[in-house]
């Protein structure tokens, strides 16, 4: 062992054929592994999709001789086929390993990708769209999971805010990528995801599996409510994604409603500056949660800020709204405040969320993203329906519904649970595992 420790390896869970009694350790040279580097990968190679081939769509629906329906219907098809894959790949990923999902993944990204280029006809696109939406959701949950998998304590939760910062990231340069790469043919745009599948699937070669999969375990639909079943029933698990969500929910009401009240101002184009605003100043709130953690901060006292400021915030465009003022200025900066107050508070709840159970991680990732998404969903629709065409008191009610409900849920679920006994019992037990695993 003392020759090994000369070589700069990192000990990581590895997988036994056999059902696991006692878990094995692998060690893998950390200059030919960079897991901290793979991660945020994965996680921006998720939101790819959504976040700048968007931004491409009309032209490639002018292109392709389309209409504004079926582009809709196309980005459509990417959100929904990504939030229904959750559900399912959660849990394989849980049976089978994180390995060859992710690895299926990524060659359904590329396939998916290329036959987004080359597609001559609406209903093509369509297709490739969905098939693409699928792969990005399969690489995004193993992102999470593979986390819960090989890291513990302030690790993983520093290895959390990569993921946040790498998927808050692709809003912003976005813009940036789409002007650029048009210039060379409108499909050039999918040779991002190309690209980042091809080199992702090459890196997997190197990784040996995280998750610990019994093999006992079959794969069929009581596993899949079996272990949606025992997250629901988990009040830690409940809680925290509950609170990411409504938190989400929060910052994606002041992106839609801010749209909405610049675009009179500024034309249509500027949700994606919205957009890319709101990214960074999440990527400013995780920065400032890696920051912080590190300078003796616990994450609970950032989440207890972050779910403050996300309030404050939320009353202010309250007030605003009600005395009538539109200042350009004092929106953007109460966006920017819940967009910070998110990235602030995220990386911890998501973390949370994934700690009580490490034998399904995967299949509790993706209850937390599919409820986020949902949250996301709901308070945008909300602040549409209620939109009066000129104000902000949609933005405001609804932002500060949201605020308060993922302070509820902190603080009515979350904290209870912590404090409840039954949860002692299983923090010790997390504790013993983590030691058997160093």
């Amino acid at each position: 062992m003392h020759r090994l420790s000369r070589m700069n390896i990192v000990k990581l869970c590895c997988v036994s054929s056999r059902p696991i009694k006692r878990n094995h350790t692998l060690l893998i040279h950390r200059d030919s592994f960079p897991c901290t580097l793979l991660l945020p990968l994965m996680a921006s190679l998720s939101a790819f999709g959504v976040d700048m081939i968007a931004l491409s769509l009309p032209a490639t629906g002018i292109n392709l001789g389309a209409t504004a329906g079926d582009v809709v219907l196309a980005m459509s098809a990417y959100v929904m086929s990504f939030g229904m894959t959750l559900l399912v790949c959660g849990p394989i990923s849980d049976c089978v390993g994180r390995k060859p999902v992710v690895q299926g993944g990524c060659m359904l990204l590329v396939t998916a990708g290329v036959g987004c280029a080359l597609s001559k006809s609406p209903s093509l696109f369509l297709l490739f769209r969905t098939l693409q939406g699928i792969g990005a959701s399969v690489i995004g949950i193993a992102a999470v999971a593979i986390v819960r998998d090989l890291f513990n304590g302030e690790t993983a939760r520093a290895q959390m805010t990569n993921v946040v910062l790498a998927i808050s990231v692709v809003p912003m340069v976005a813009p940036m990528v789409d002007v650029v790469l048009p210039a060379h043919g409108l499909r050039a745009i999918y040779v991002v995801p190309i690209a980042g599948g091809l080199v992702l699937l090459a890196a997997m070669s190197c990784f040996r599996e995280s998750a610990m999969v019994d093999s006992s375990v079959r794969f069929d639909p009581a596993t899949i409510v079996g272990n949606y079943r025992r997250v629901l029933r988990h009040p830690a698990c409940v809680g925290n994604i509950l609170c990411n969500a409504a938190a989400a929910g929060a910052v994606f009401a002041c992106v839609t409603g801010s749209s909405l009240f610049f675009s009179n101002v500024f034309g249509p184009n500027a949700y994606g500056t919205i957009v890319g605003a709101s990214s960074l100043s999440i990527v400013t709130g995780a920065w400032l949660n890696r920051s912080f953690c590190g300078r003796g901060a616990s994450p609970g006292q950032l989440l207890a800020v972050g779910l403050t400021v996300s309030t404050i915030m939320g009353l202010s465009l309250l007030l605003m709204a009600l005395v009538g003022d539109k200042s350009a200025v004092v929106v953007v900066l109460i966006l920017v405040g819940v967009g910070s107050s998110f990235g602030l508070s995220s990386p911890h709840v998501i973390n949370e969320a994934m700690r009580p159970m490490p034998e399904i991680a995967g299949s509790t990732s993706a209850a937390r993203a599919f409820v986020q998404m949902g949250g996301a969903a709901l308070s945008s629709a909300l602040v549409v329906a209620l939109f009066d065409g000129h104000s902000l008191l949609s933005t405001a009610v609804v932002m500060l519904a949201f605020s308060l409900l993922a302070v509820a849920a902190y603080l009515g679920v979350v904290l209870p649970a912590n404090a409840s006994p039954w949860s002692g019992q299983m923090q010790a037990r997390f504790r013993r595992r983590d030691r058997d695993l160093l």
